[in-house]
């Protein structure tokens, strides 16, 4: 086990504890499995796809884009994920955030549009605000030039303006299951023309409880429908919708190591909340801890602590549920863009959200469950780069 000193400078070895002596008061995950040394990515034959995007038969427009944005080998699940979905069939796809499985699904629905042009034909579901947010710009990158419309439909923006776009009468509808479910009580949302329904991340959609919403909208579309189910993870509760709403799917799995050994991780000592953020502040002004996601627990203690970074020299922005939508976009975007080098937020970033060039991960208050770890820290050490993950342990 490790432990960090105030005005060290490097990580020691902490002596063993008997079962239990260690356990973290706020987080049932013994701080053993916050640690790990880093372990190279190695021994896995790189990925040879079988198509470029010009085999898949994409109209001129999409595979002119595609080459102007420069893709042109597939990942993986692009790969194995496209061709049955271009020949209608419902898909599972499991793969880790990360792996271009946006382009996976939408990439058909593009060329599908274009064939049909047909309005408030597509429906995505996307656990989180800002993963929503993310697929209708990629939406937008890849159709453009194709005169094909989008709408978002998320909390934390103005319902009215959404409404007035709902009635527009766009040809894809993407958003969160609360807010769709309340456009359709208030009868401004009918799905009677949807043929393609996506379930994007499904397993944490599912862990946030949606799980209800869900079952409600499926029961507006149509039975007759493709469907593609995306998501890390296969538990029972995904397993369920499978079986419910799809028709012989093709499973398609390029899941990785869950365990993200690359990633070197450790555990920091901490007596109470105010050694805490003055071991955090030490750490912070460190010329290695470049571009930094600091992870807390509650929406009021995000706030506080990047606040009081702030205050410390130290700028800082927040995202949480209690920020409009335009204020997380704000925030998201001075993060990307090296406005500020410090993010602090609760688990709503945990997932779906790809920011390149995250050195550290720190979890200011340790997540309740394993697999949110797994999530959180996997923000740092992208495509093939090495990342950190320091974990605070109050004893």
């Amino acid at each position: 086990m490790q432990y960090f000193r105030p005005g060290n400078r490097r990580y020691r070895s902490a002596p063993s504890r008997r079962r239990g002596a260690a356990n973290n008061k706020s987080s049932g995950i013994h701080p053993s499995r916050f640690v790990n040394k880093a372990v190279a990515m190695q021994g896995e034959a790189p990925y040879v796809p079988e198509h470029n995007f010009h085999d898949f038969g994409l109209n001129n427009q999409l595979t002119a884009t595609l080459d102007y944005i420069g893709l042109s080998q597939p990942s993986p699940i692009q790969d194995q994920c496209i061709p049955p979905a271009l020949e209608g069939r419902d898909i599972i796809g499991l793969a880790n955030t990360g792996t271009g499985k946006t382009a996976a699904f939408l990439l058909p629905i593009i060329q599908h549009l274009s064939q049909t042009n047909a309005l408030a034909s597509v429906l995505i579901l996307a656990p989180t605000r800002e993963l929503a947010q993310q697929i209708d710009a990629e939406f937008r990158r890849f159709s453009a030039g194709q005169r094909l419309y989008s709408v978002l439909v998320v909390g934390g923006a103005n319902i009215n303006r959404q409404i007035q776009q709902v009635k527009r009468g766009p040809h894809i509808i993407i958003g969160t299951p609360g807010r769709i479910k309340d456009l359709i009580n208030r009868r401004v949302l009918r799905l009677q023309n949807v043929t393609t329904f996506v379930l994007d991340e499904a397993d944490r959609m599912c862990d946030m409880g949606f799980i209800g919403d869900i079952r409600l909208i499926e029961a507006e579309l149509p039975k007759q429908r493709q469907t593609f189910c995306y998501s890390a993870t296969m538990t029972r509760d995904v397993q369920s919708i499978v079986e419910e709403f799809m028709q012989e799917p093709v499973t398609i799995s390029v899941v990785k190591n869950q365990t993200n050994d690359h990633i070197e991780q450790d555990i920091i000592h901490a007596t109470d909340k105010a050694h805490k953020i003055q071991l955090l502040t030490e750490l912070l002004t460190r010329p290695e801890f470049k571009k930094v996601i600091v992870f807390g627990e509650t929406k009021f203690g995000v706030q506080r602590l990047a606040d009081s970074l702030t205050k410390s020299d130290l700028p800082a922005v927040a995202i949480h549920g209690n920020k409009s939508q335009s204020q997380r976009n704000q925030a998201l975007e001075s993060f990307k863009k090296d406005a500020v080098r410090i993010l602090v937020a609760t688990d709503v970033a945990a997932r779906g959200i790809d920011i390149q060039d995250v050195t550290h991960v720190i979890n200011f208050d340790p997540p309740k469950v394993y697999e949110d770890y797994i999530h959180r820290i996997g923000r740092t050490g992208r495509a093939g780069k090495t990342g950190k993950a320091l974990t605070f342990v109050t004893q």
